[in-house]
């Protein structure tokens, strides 16, 4: 795919969903973080569900760490690996307040040495926390990149990395949304609803659907 495809593409993106953000509720890039960690094999929907109720509770890294992995356990149980999600919050609340002073840092090093805490959720901590230009690929932004040619890899890694390279600069904050809710309600995985969209054009999947 040449970059006048990708600029169109990001263009009526854009155009339809000028400032797109997360689907996760939260209120703090501390409330983000531990949506972000929680939602790992988990939709958004049932994300949102559990932290409403977890977040009034404790919405401060302190506040969770008091809740201790039991507390945070009974509001989570309805998401899977909640168990080991449970344990990841509380150790990397137990950093944040030890050596960030209860903050979530704006640095990718810091991020990725919490618990629990990998590439992708510091990518969208950063993106939709602190504004930087970073995309997380999770499973729709691999399978949009791959499917429509924007940016193909056979791995996360390969596509994030071309994503950065391919999408012009003035859409790259964007991006990681824009291509994550396309590929949920618009270029699903079963069965991708090409007649719907609004890139058909451009995109260079073969068998699209009628």
């Amino acid at each position: 795919m040449n970059q006048v495809k990708r600029t169109e593409i990001f263009t009526r993106l854009r155009t339809g969903n000028p400032e797109p953000t997360t689907e996760l509720n939260f209120g703090s890039p501390f409330e983000l973080l531990v949506a972000v960690m929680l939602s790992a094999q988990a939709t958004d929907v049932s994300v949102n569900q559990a932290t409403g109720p977890l977040f009034a509770a404790a919405g401060t890294p302190r506040a969770m760490l008091d809740l201790g992995v039991d507390g945070v356990r009974e509001f989570i149980k309805s998401i899977g690996l909640f168990n080991t999600k449970a344990a990841n919050v509380v150790k990397a609340c137990r950093i944040l307040v030890d050596e960030h002073g209860s903050e979530v840092p704006p640095r990718r090093e810091a991020l990725e040495a919490l618990p629990g805490v990998g590439r992708k959720t510091a990518n969208v901590v950063l993106n939709t926390a602190f504004g930087e230009p970073t995309i997380a690929v999770d499973t729709h932004i691999f399978r949009v990149s791959n499917r429509t040619g924007i940016a193909p890899g056979k791995t996360p890694r390969q596509v994030e990395d071309r994503l950065l390279r391919h999408v012009p600069a003035r859409f790259r904050r964007g991006a990681h949304h824009w291509l994550i809710l396309h590929g949920r309600y618009v270029c699903t995985a079963r069965k991708p609803r090409c007649r719907s969209c609004v890139i058909a054009d451009l995109c260079e999947f073969e068998d699209k659907t009628e």
